[in-house]
C-alpha cells in the first residue's frame, strides 16, 4: 500500500496548483490603538482639524478596513472549485488487490461564478459609499466642532469684556454711593450683578474646555495640546443655490450607499437562482488489478438531482431583502431630501438673523449702553437704566453667537448630506 503513496502524492502536486502558490497575507491590526495622533500645541485650522481627523479618526479607519476586506472578497469570488484526489483499495491480499486513482473536479453550472463575482462587485461599491458617507460624517463633525471651539472662545471673551462692564459698574456705582448721589441699594445691584457676569465667566471657560474635547475627540486625542481654534467665528458660511444642492442630492453618499445596497441584494438574488441548478462533478482516474496485471482507464460523471432542496428558501430570503433594500432606498431619498430642506432653511435663516444682528441691533445695543452709562456717571440716569442696558448688550452679543453656531452647524449637516466633491471618487 505504501507504495502507491509516492505517486498519489506527486499526482496530487501536479494536479492541485494551488499548492505551488506562494499565498502572502498582510499583518492582521491589532484592535489596541497604540500612538494616538496628537495636534501641535500651537493653534489649530480648520483644514489641519480636518486632515488629522481624515487620517486619524478611528470609526474612518474601520470602514476602511470594511472596505478593504470586501475587496479581497471579489478575489475569492473568481476562484473555481478544487479539484479532489482519491483512491480506493479493494481486496485484503496484495496478489489480488485492485486500487484506483481518481481525480474529481466539481464544475459550476448554472452561472454560479459569474453571479458570485457581480454580487462580490456590487458588495464592494456598497463599502465605498458606505466609506465615503462615513467620511461626510466625519467632515460635518469636525466642521461643527471646530466653529464651537470658536464660538467657545468669542464667549469666553465676550464674557471677560462684561466682567469689566460689571466691574465699572460697580466702581460707578460705589463712587455715586460714596457721593451720596444714589442709594447703596444701587451699588448692592451693581455688586449682584457683577457677580452673575462672574458665573458666566466660569459657565464660558467650561464649556471652552469641552469643545476642545469634542474637537480633539475627532481625531482620537482625548487630552488636547492645541492652545485655540484659528479662524474668524464671525465669517457665514456661503448660501449655495437650491437647485446646485439638488443637483447633488443625487450623487449623496447616502443615497449611493442605499443604491448600491440595492445592487448588491439584487445580485445576491442571482446567486440563490443560479444555485437551483445542480454541479456536476467529473471524475478521472485509473484502475489497476494486480491479479490480472493490467491497468483500466475510469472516467465517472456524478450529477446530484435536486427533488426536494431547490434552493427555494434562500432564493425567497433573497428577494424579500431586495424588496427591502429598495423600500429602504425610497425612504432614504425622501428622508435626505427633507433633511436637506431643512438644513438650507435652516442657513439662509440664521444668515439673514446674523447679518441683521451684526449691522443693526449689536452697534444699536452698544451706543444705548454707552450712552446709560455716561449719562449715569453724571447723574441723569439710575442704574437700574445701566444695568437693563448692559443686559441688552450682552443678549445681543450672545445671540448673536449663537446666531453664527446655528448657521455653521447648518452649513456643516448640508456638507454631510450632499458629501465633499470628492467623496464621490473611491479612495
Amino acid at each position: 500500500m505504501y507504495r502507491y503513496l509516492l505517486p498519489l502524492g506527486m499526482a496530487a502536486f501536479v494536479l492541485l496548483p494551488a499548492f505551488a502558490q506562494n499565498t502572502h497575507y498582510g499583518p492582521v491590526a491589532s484592535g489596541i490603538i497604540a500612538n494616538r495622533a496628537v495636534e501641535p500645541p500651537a493653534g489649530i485650522t480648520l483644514e489641519a482639524a480636518l486632515q488629522l481627523a481624515l487620517d486619524n479618526n478611528a470609526d474612518l479607519s474601520a470602514a476602511r478596513n470594511e472596505a478593504a476586506a470586501i475587496d479581497a472578497t471579489i478575489q475569492q469570488a473568481r476562484l473555481i472549485p478544487n479539484p479532489e484526489v482519491s483512491m480506493q483499495i479493494e481486496g485484503a491480499q496484495r496478489d489480488t488487490r485492485t486500487t484506483t486513482w481518481l481525480v474529481n473536479q466539481p464544475i459550476e453550472l448554472g452561472g454560479k461564478r459569474a453571479a458570485r463575482i457581480n454580487a462580490a462587485n456590487r458588495a464592494y461599491d456598497t463599502a465605498y459609499a458606505n466609506l465615503s458617507s462615513k467620511r461626510a460624517e466625519i467632515r460635518a463633525a469636525v466642521i461643527t466642532a471646530f466653529f464651537n471651539v470658536l464660538n467657545a472662545q468669542e464667549r469666553l471673551r465676550l464674557a471677560e469684556a462684561s466682567l469689566l462692564l460689571a466691574q465699572r459698574g460697580s466702581l460707578v456705582a460705589s463712587r455715586r454711593v460714596t457721593a451720596g448721589k444714589v442709594s447703596p441699594v444701587e451699588e448692592t445691584k451693581a455688586r449682584v450683578a457683577e457677580a452673575n457676569v462672574r458665573l458666566e465667566l466660569t459657565q464660558a471657560k467650561s464649556e471652552l474646555v469641552m469643545a476642545r474635547k469634542r474637537l480633539a475627540a475627532t481625531w482620537g486625542n482625548p487630552a488636547p495640546r492645541f492652545q485655540q481654534a484659528e479662524g474668524n467665528v464671525e465669517t457665514l458660511p456661503l448660501l449655495p443655490q437650491w437647485q446646485e444642492l439638488n443637483a447633488r442630492l443625487a450623487q449623496s453618499p447616502l443615497l449611493t450607499s442605499a443604491r448600491h445596497e440595492l445592487e448588491r441584494r439584487q445580485a445576491v438574488a442571482e446567486v440563490e437562482k443560479s444555485r437551483r441548478i445542480p454541479d456536476v462533478t467529473v471524475s478521472m482516474g485509473v484502475k489497476k488489478n494486480s491479479e490480472a496485471g493490467n491497468s483500466q482507464a475510469v472516467v465517472g460523471l456524478s450529477i446530484p438531482f435536486p427533488m426536494f432542496d431547490r434552493n427555494q428558501g434562500n432564493i425567497l430570503e433573497a428577494l424579500r431583502r431586495t424588496d427591502k433594500a429598495r423600500d429602504e432606498l425610497a425612504a432614504t431619498e425622501i428622508r435626505l431630501d427633507s433633511e436637506l430642506a431643512q438644513a438650507y432653511e435652516r442657513l439662509s435663516t440664521t444668515r439673514t438673523e446674523a447679518e441683521t444682528l451684526q449691522r443693526e441691533i449689536l452697534p444699536g445695543a452698544q451706543s444705548a449702553y454707552d450712552a446709560a452709562t455716561t449719562g449715569f456717571e453724571f447723574g441723569k440716569f439710575n442704574f437700574l437704566d445701566v444695568l437693563d442696558a448692559q443686559r441688552t448688550l450682552l443678549q445681543a452679543r450672545s445671540q448673536y453667537l449663537r446666531t453664527l453656531s446655528e448657521a455653521h452647524s447648518a452649513a456643516a449637516e448640508i456638507d454631510r448630506i450632499i458629501g465633499a466633491p470628492d467623496d464621490a471618487n473611491k479612495p
